[in-house]
């Protein structure tokens, strides 16, 4: 079954491609391309980094954006998707390879993921300023708190298995299916996955390579909507591609592992600044915006 693997990875790498197309031609028709400043270079490796050894990259980078003002409240869910494609797709290549889950699962939450993030990306991209104000910090808030109890070890304990069936198998793909809708919102998909994987009784190992598929997949086909839309921010999210390709690389390749329960306590003081951030934002604003 490992042709399935291999497949999978071929349509990642393509709509990769296919969205960095529409990416560079989207250059002529905007009035902010710009190179990425230094600070958005180092949210990308930052942020990349502790992405491939599975703190997840959306909420961080969201707080940092919102603590650093660097970029509008409406455009940080589309910058998210397009910015940390590249870095996720590298991740796949990377994990799908090395973790010996269910080539058939993989495939089934992988593309399930996909499908949701289309549909949820036609939606965000319309949606007014205060209505994603809204999202994101509800996301954050749900977030922080996921981190917290993973400190506090009141998450499941580990499975050992790396294939489902029956129910359980069809409760994943539905869950997946949820998952790549909201992460167009900018609700991260990695929190949520290994979650689901533990309540499943599967390995956690066995998340990496289904979050990191899915997350691929869906960032590279939804990616093209909030390209096409124009709702992400040019130089931010070409700061968290370019910074985020050498975090990647450096986490999977030199790092390999950290503890990260000190880190996840930071993030968590960090996420929830940025929730309370976003949240006054929202109330300050209009109510037609």
């Amino acid at each position: 079954m490992e042709y399935v693997k291999l497949v999978l990875l071929t349509i990642v790498v393509l709509s990769g491609l296919v969205m960095g197309i529409y990416w560079y031609r989207s250059r002529l028709s905007r009035n902010d391309v710009r190179w990425p400043t230094p600070r958005e270079l180092a949210v990308g490796f930052g942020t990349e980094f502790f992405d491939a050894l599975g703190i997840g990259s959306f909420a961080p980078t969201t707080a940092l954006f919102k603590l650093f003002r660097l970029v509008p409240d409406e455009l940080i869910p589309g910058t998210l998707i397009v910015g940390h494609c590249c870095g996720v797709i590298l991740q796949s290549l990377i994990f799908v390879t090395s973790v010996a889950v269910d080539p058939l699962l993989l495939a089934a939450m992988v593309l399930a993921a996909t499908v949701g993030s289309w549909f949820g990306a036609g939606i965000v991209s319309v949606l007014p300023r205060r209505t994603i104000q809204l999202f994101m910090g509800v996301a954050l808030i749900i977030a922080g708190a996921v981190f917290a109890a993973k400190n506090l070890h009141w998450l499941p304990s580990d499975g050992i298995v790396l294939a489902l069936s029956g129910w359980k198998f069809w409760v994943a793909v539905l869950a997946s299916l949820i998952l790549g809708a909201l992460m167009t919102a900018g609700i991260g998909m990695y929190a949520p996955t290994m979650i689901l994987i533990a309540l499943l009784g599967m390995n956690p190992l066995a998340a990496f390579p289904i979050m990191m598929g899915a997350c691929a997949l869906l960032q590279s086909v939804s990616g093209i909507r909030f390209i096409r839309s124009a709702r992400f921010a040019f130089g931010a999210a070409l700061g968290l591609t370019l910074g985020g390709f050498t975090g990647v690389l450096i986490a999977a390749f030199v790092v390999k592992e950290l503890p990260l329960e000190w880190l996840r306590w930071l993030v968590v003081g960090v996420v929830f600044y940025a929730a309370i951030a976003m949240l006054r934002a929202r109330a300050d604003q209009p109510a037609l915006t």
